[in-house]
């Protein structure tokens, strides 16, 4: 070998992989690229859970045991910085079938058994958009969108439905088949393995018609249930053994897309409607669900579609369940609805091929005071700032009722990169963020239904004290301090 073979050798030896398996990894990645440009999946499985904590899965790092989920997130892409669109079950469900908030859609935070009401039939769900243009399509599990029968799925795009109008803590609990009761008061142990018996059925069904499929999980919301074979096996209780059902239940669906020859023009998602309640992990961060701290906003997210989405990828994109809707659209081939969207198209991050996506600020709404319409944050990339918070407790809200928003005397602002634990508000080492951030608050409050406006404009007039501390409950104007309290001047 002469000098000149030599140093190619080397070369080459040190621009390759070391292991084996991230070679494979690479090429995979090159090929998905050069693919996706023209390749469009032919079906879409999107599963969403109740109250799903952001560290839950083991590939989250949680000791659950989730062997399933693991592989789905090896074959595909793990996203770390993904929110829900709403920190409480009814709003983010309408966000995430329409890619807009819900206070566009007039969606309440939580609708009830026998509310009259439901997310807005003005709207135009993921399901509209498949349906016409010739998929199947089938909503199983968890609806919660209105129960009345103008706004139950089969009303919103759905062919067929399966499943339970509301969340598995309220009463009655009916199991409906389109819009046909076919049990009043259903077994909640049984919901997650009749929602995958009804979702293999489905997949079997007319192989060569493209489909779309939403699974809602009903669990792990409190209080979690599984079935006989599950109860008591994870090791972590109701609320593993939930979770662990939930995860075989997905198996069974990747099993049976492979069995089928569908896995490889299937896009597959799998998501949480937004954090864990009073069990479940939020890993790091703080808040659980209803708050609008992150811990109430961060869900988990895996896309797995072979060929396209590369193997093993992990992507720190910002994102949020707002974006489904658009980069389904956008994937498919779909119309793209009329009404304007608050999510945007993050296609090009499943292909590896963007990391940077300029967008608006993502607004966190409270479901707990002015009847949901109250905004307390906003987050531009990492940085989240907060205007405003609810009085008293702020972990966990349980059956609140009368609770207050109070406009924060100093916003605080947090790097959700460098501290998603929200522990250190650098609001005065960063002055110009600040002023940013607020200025597109306003300026997208002004495009928001009336209500929003009025509660925003009533919101900055009631100014907590101005000795609320950083990350505290704001107190009232009318506290009482104690006399030995003492404050620096710049909090007085």
């Amino acid at each position: 070998m002469n000098r000149r073979e030599f140093i190619t050798s080397v070369a080459a030896a040190l621009a390759a992989p070391a292991d084996p398996a991230q070679a494979v990894t690479h090429a995979s990645r090159q090929d998905a690229r050069a693919a996706s440009g023209s390749k469009r999946p032919k079906n879409v499985v999107l599963m969403i859970c109740d109250d799903l904590g952001y560290g839950d899965l083991g590939c989250y790092g949680s000791s659950l045991p989730t062997p399933n989920l693991n592989r789905l997130a090896a074959e595909g892409m793990r996203f770390l910085r993904f929110n829900a669109a709403h920190p409480i079950c009814s709003a983010s469900r309408g966000a995430l079938l329409t890619g807009r908030y819900a206070q566009r859609s007039h969606t309440k935070g939580c609708y009830f058994p026998l509310d009259k009401t439901g997310m807005s039939l003005e709207e135009t769900t993921l399901a509209n958009l498949f349906k016409e243009q010739g998929y199947r399509t089938k909503a199983i599990g968890k609806w919660h969108l209105g129960d009345a029968p103008a706004y139950l799925p089969t009303q919103r795009g759905f062919e067929s439905f399966y499943g339970v109008p509301y969340s598995d803590d309220m009463e009655p609990l009916p199991l409906l088949r389109d819009n046909t009761i076919l049990e009043r008061e259903t077994d909640r142990n049984l919901l997650t393995p009749r929602y995958t018996e009804k979702a293999l059925r489905f997949l079997a069904e007319e192989p060569e018609k493209p489909f779309f499929l939403y699974l809602a999980f009903s669990y792990p919301h409190d209080p979690a249930a599984a079935s006989p074979r599950f109860q008591g096996k994870s090791g972590f209780g109701d609320y593993g053994d939930a979770v662990q059902e939930i995860d075989w239940s997905v198996g069974e669906i990747v099993h049976t897309l492979k069995e089928k020859n569908l896995l490889e023009d299937t896009l597959i998602f799998f998501t949480s409607d937004h954090g864990p309640w009073f069990q479940g992990s939020v890993a790091n961060m703080r808040g659980r669900k209803s708050s609008t701290f992150e811990g109430g906003f961060r869900v988990p997210l895996i896309a797995h579609w072979p060929g396209v989405i590369p193997r093993g990828a992990v992507s720190e994109v910002w994102g949020s369940n707002l974006d489904l809707l658009p980069t389904i659209v956008s994937l498919c081939g779909l119309r793209f609805p009329a009404l304007p969207l608050d999510g945007i198209d993050l296609s090009a991050a499943l292909r590896e091929e963007q990391k940077d996506f300029p967008r608006k600020a993502i607004l966190y709404f409270t479901p707990f005071s002015s009847g949901g319409a109250d905004l307390h944050c906003a987050r531009k990339g990492k940085w989240k700032l907060r205007v405003a918070q609810l009085d008293g407790e702020i972990y966990i809200n349980d059956y609140t009722d009368g609770c207050q928003s109070f406009w924060l005397p100093r916003p605080e602002l947090y790097d959700l990169e460098a501290d998603p634990g929200e522990s250190y508000d650098v609001a005065a080492l960063h002055p110009d963020i600040v002023r940013d951030i607020s200025d597109e608050i306003a300026a997208q409050v002004q495009t928001m239904p009336a209500g929003v406006q009025t509660a925003f404009a009533q919101l900055r007039k009631n100014v907590a004290q101005a000795l609320t501390r950083p990350g505290a409950a704001p107190r009232p104007a009318n506290m009482t301090i104690p006399q030995w309290a003492w404050q620096p001047k710049d909090r007085r």
